[in-house]
């Protein structure tokens, strides 16, 4: 049998994609690492030579955790979920309900709030943080106030709409024929049908939620109200003199994003090529 001849470039482009791979995986090793040696080798080695889980009991309150709330990091984590999720989930309906009525629905207006919509995208959102606070002030150290500003989600929106596009109105009007309503419609027949985009406006809205800093640090200062990413902020900084624990901190600020991705990548693999085509 004849062997194939392999390529110079072949093989020099698949040694520098596993050597960027290693690079972009490297930091998370690190992470690892660190969040499980004993303290007094924290950032001091890369191989290591005993496991320690001192930095995790830490953050549950135990050896030498210096702290009277025992319990502090524990809902500083609850606290991440349950201002995520609903938000994500929240976001994908409206940008449901939004895409289908943009594209499948007559009424006045409707190419102003479409262009109005995609209008905002281009403005980065730190230009909106201080009008936001001065209208959800009422609402600080809230979890309403924690998620209101990310319940729409305009780039989901315009997802939504890209989809509807490709779905003939027929398929809609059938269903009003036989006396569905609007609200059955998104239901019963849009939402199954947009599954891949819907987990991928999901994740997108959670990772974003679950990594916000800057707003849940003005609009929630209380301690009881903190998320995990405000508590590693606020409790670690880089003159601490426990490194340990805030590596442990920041690997149990990824895993969650790294199950989620695990768990839904069928679905995301096809909502991204949905939005290549």
């Amino acid at each position: 049998m004849k062997r194939k001849k392999i390529k110079v470039s072949t093989v020099v482009i698949s040694i520098a994609t596993i050597a960027l791979m290693l690079i972009s995986l490297f930091p998370y090793y690190y992470m690892v690492l660190q969040s499980f040696l004993p303290w007094n080798m924290v950032d001091k080695t890369m191989v290591p030579k005993s496991i320690s889980l001192d930095s995790y009991i830490y953050l549950l309150g135990g050896k030498n955790s210096g702290s009277s709330d025992m319990f502090q990091w524990i809902r500083a984590l609850l606290n991440s979920f349950i201002v995520s999720i609903p938000t994500a989930v929240v976001s994908v309906l409206t940008g449901l309900m939004t895409g289908y009525a943009a594209v499948h629905m007559k009424y006045r207006g409707k190419g102003v709030i479409y262009s109005t919509l995609l209008f905002q995208m281009f403005f980065p959102v730190i230009i909106l943080l201080v009008p936001r606070y001065m209208l959800i002030r009422p609402l600080a150290n809230s979890y309403l106030g924690m998620m209101l500003p990310l319940i729409i989600s305009i780039w989901g929106i315009f997802m939504y709409i890209n989809y509807f596009k490709t779905v003939p109105a027929v398929v809609f009007e059938a269903a009003k024929i036989d006396g569905a309503s609007d609200f059955k419609i998104l239901m019963k027949i849009a939402l199954p049908s947009t599954k891949s985009i819907s987990i991928i406006v999901f994740l997108s809205v959670f990772m974003t939620r679950w990594n916000e800093l800057m707003w849940d640090m003005l609009v929630a200062p209380d301690l009881k109200m903190q998320t995990l990413n405000v508590m590693i902020s606020t409790q670690f900084n880089q003159n601490s003199t426990l490194p340990g624990p805030m590596y442990a901190a920041s690997v149990v600020l990824t895993l969650p994003v790294i199950i989620l991705f695990l768990c839904f990548s069928k679905y995301f693999k096809e909502g991204i090529n949905f939005m290549l085509k």
